[in-house]
């Protein structure tokens, strides 16, 4: 074969590509659910959950207990993906029944509707932009304002993407972020997140009154541990990770956005069925309305999306997202101090 027909062949195959509006157009084929499956993967994920914590709750066994009790956690992380989905009403989006469930689920899991869907559609809707970017998300400064800052402007900063206040995401991210500062800032409006934290404290009263200390910290405290510092660390690290793009006025769309400032997370099996497939996070961003269980198909059949900037849950990689700081605009990427 000819360089010229080597080069035409390669242009072509360019010109196939689908950008913008066609790639988005591309996902809208599978932006559709399947009631059947969206009433199993909740109910038997709940359903596992429920007998999860059961066993913990009735095992004097302490190697059965702890493994129970890690299992809880990771369904926890599976259960609020299955909320998430719910919220952006990309599962069942006309049963009255899923929106019960909806409220519900978000209440138990420190996930109220009101806060959750006004931060997290902000979020959704300012992906990667410089300015409005931090609400729903971890916030970014460009080096430049970060130097021109006070010690305390600083400081604050760093506490917020410090890999502790991520690790310990059940007290920073959600009892403090989701629930107890809405409620506090607006009471009215965020009404259901006094009602999240009085359940929780009630369920966790509950468990030390009936079953004593240690149970109540295998059957709540280590499971919300583990469910919220990996669900911290995973929202973190799919929009803080090298080769990540940040924006801001002209240059912005909302398919770049999808594609160069949200990474597609490698995962085996078992992991991407616990963590509902929030690995593609690129593609939830680039069409949020299509389910969970049908992220990988779309990753299958649009050749596109797997040109997706990657990371996974190796220590290496999370060690890289972690040293991530500042912007620097100049360099045009995001840099450690």
């Amino acid at each position: 074969m000819s360089n010229n027909s080597s080069h035409l062949q390669t242009d072509i195959c360019l010109k196939k590509v689908r950008t913008g509006k066609d790639l988005i157009l591309a996902t809208k084929p599978f932006a559709v659910d399947d009631a059947l499956t969206s009433w199993w993967v909740i109910l038997s994920t709940v359903f596992l959950y429920l007998t999860a914590v059961v066993i913990v709750l009735r095992t004097v066994q302490l190697p059965i207990q702890l493994l129970f009790s890690v299992l809880t956690g990771l369904l926890i992380v599976r259960l609020f993906v299955i909320n998430h989905d719910l919220q952006h009403q990309t599962l069942l989006p006309k049963s009255w029944l899923a929106g019960v469930v909806m409220r519900v689920m978000g209440i138990w899991l420190l996930s109220p509707t009101s806060i959750w869907k006004s931060s997290h559609n902000h979020h959704h809707k300012h992906n990667s932009r410089m300015r409005g970017s931090q609400i729903g998300s971890f916030p970014v400064m460009t080096k430049e304002l970060f130097e021109a800052s006070s010690r305390a402007v600083q400081r604050q900063y760093l506490l917020m993407r410090h890999p502790l206040t991520i690790l310990f995401g059940y007290i920073s991210a959600f009892l403090l972020g989701m629930c107890l500062f809405p409620f506090v800032s607006k009471p009215r409006e965020h009404f259901d997140c006094f009602i999240a934290l009085a359940a929780h404290f009630a369920f966790g009263a509950f468990l030390i009154c009936v079953f004593g200390w240690s149970t109540w910290m295998y059957a709540q405290v280590f499971p919300c541990f583990i469910a919220y510092g990996l669900g911290a660390y995973l929202f973190y690290a799919q929009h803080n990770f090298p080769g990540v793009t940040f924006l801001d006025g002209q240059g912005w769309t909302y398919e770049k956005a999808a594609m160069e400032s949200s990474s597609y997370m490698k995962m085996g099996l078992v992991m991407a069925w616990f963590t509902g497939n929030i690995g593609y996070h690129h593609i939830h961003h680039l069409n949020a309305h299509i389910p969970f269980y049908r992220l990988p198909e779309v990753w299958r059949k649009v050749p596109e999306l797997q040109r997706a900037r990657t990371t996974s849950l190796h220590p290496y990689d999370i060690i890289r997202c972690l040293r991530l700081k500042v912007w620097d605009a100049k360099a045009q990427k995001m840099v450690a101090l």
